[in-house]
């Protein structure tokens, strides 16, 4: 299937310096792409690059044609900043206006206006004048005005950025579904995880300026190709080791003073693997009612309880250092405190292992 949108060599270069670089993005029809990385990681820069608004070195295909005439292009588009950029005008002119500039009748271009208004719930907004709204209203007509044009690509840079938490969250629901409904290929930049997961089918992770992996989004918070993605995505437990044995069922590795079992193979060539374990899939229990068929079961004592949002972040000395997430609610009934005799599990098929060095 060609792509909707396909793009090689992107080179954006700011002060003699390249500022974001991908040797290859592509998105299909109805996909949700997300270009997840940190502040300063250039992710801007290259989605500004893909929607043609800033030079950039490369190639851009539309359906499989190198875009020649960006201005037939950006009609095909919509882009949604952090900022909604709204007009002294009212909310369905707003709404209205990348109609207007294409040229449809009024008639037409406040139907379609209107209805994308009542997608995103502010229908009842539309002859309020824009500067009268909330933050979360007005990021909401900016969504709706850019879905009324019904684009073939959406671009969205950081579209939550500026909205508070439960505002945020209401919009993100509303954006998911819309997304859903329409269909419409989309690249989000974002440097959140959950907002990532939320909304994306596939990832594109951005470190240091350069898209550095690129895949489905469990795969990429699952199986990281190196350190600092891995560090990025919430992969806490980053473990040097040394393999012991492998056989065709398991790897058995050294891990300060444990042995650990995963179900992957190393990397070819590769003795000293990293060893990654997402604090979600490791398992904290009481010491004295512990039960599990994790093959890797550690006795140890936790040496820090951090909330951490709705989750605690307990840091337990096994052998090997050691990071869990837990629910608030469980580490209220477990009354986990620093000190504490536990066992640390996690299942031989939630290790991953990368090399010590990225090539």
């Amino acid at each position: 299937m060609t792509p909707v949108l396909e793009a090689s060599g992107i080179e954006v270069e700011r002060g003699g310096r390249v500022v974001a670089s991908a040797e290859r993005v592509a998105l299909d029809e109805g996909e949700t792409l997300a270009l997840l990385g940190p502040n300063g990681a250039g992710k801007t820069s290259l989605v500004l690059a893909l929607a043609t608004l800033i030079p950039a070195r490369g190639e851009i295909r539309h359906r499989g044609a190198v875009v020649a005439d960006l201005v037939a292009f950006r009609r095909r588009t919509a882009v949604v900043f952090q900022r909604p950029l709204l007009l002294d005008r009212s909310v369905i002119d707003n709404a209205a206006l990348g109609l207007e500039i294409r040229g449809a009748p009024t008639r037409d271009r406040r139907a379609r206006a209107a209805a994308a208004l009542e997608r995103f719930g502010v229908a009842h907004l539309a002859d309020r004048p824009a500067v009268a709204l909330s933050g979360g209203e007005a990021q909401r007509v900016s969504l709706a005005r850019a879905f009324a044009v019904d684009p073939e690509v959406l671009f969205l840079d950081e579209p939550f950025g500026a909205l508070d938490a439960p505002t945020r969250a209401a919009v993100i629901a509303d954006l998911a579904r819309a997304l859903r409904e329409a269909r419409v290929a989309t690249v989000l930049v974002t440097h959140d995880r959950d907002e990532a997961l939320t909304l994306a089918d596939r990832v594109a992770v951005m470190i240091g300026g350069r898209v550095r992996q690129v895949g489905g989004t469990e795969a990429v918070f699952g199986t990281p190709v190196d350190a600092e993605i891995a560090e990025f995505v919430g992969v806490e437990n980053v473990l040097p080791s040394r393999v012991e044995s492998v056989t065709e069922e398991r790897t058995v590795l050294r891990v300060g003073q444990r042995l650990v079992e995963a179900a992957a193979m190393p990397p070819e060539g590769e003795d000293a693997p990293l060893v990654l374990i997402a604090p979600d899939a490791v398992v904290i229990a009481q010491a004295a009612a512990f039960g599990s068929s994790a093959r890797n079961s550690f006795a140890g004592r936790v040496g820090a309880v951090e909330p951490i949002g709705r989750q605690v972040r307990l840091v337990v000395d096994c052998g090997f250092r050691l990071v869990a997430h837990v629910t608030r609610q469980s580490a209220r009934e477990m009354r986990f405190a620093p000190g504490d005799e536990v066992v640390a599990s996690f299942k031989a098929t939630s290790v991953h292992l990368i090399r010590r060095h990225r090539a």
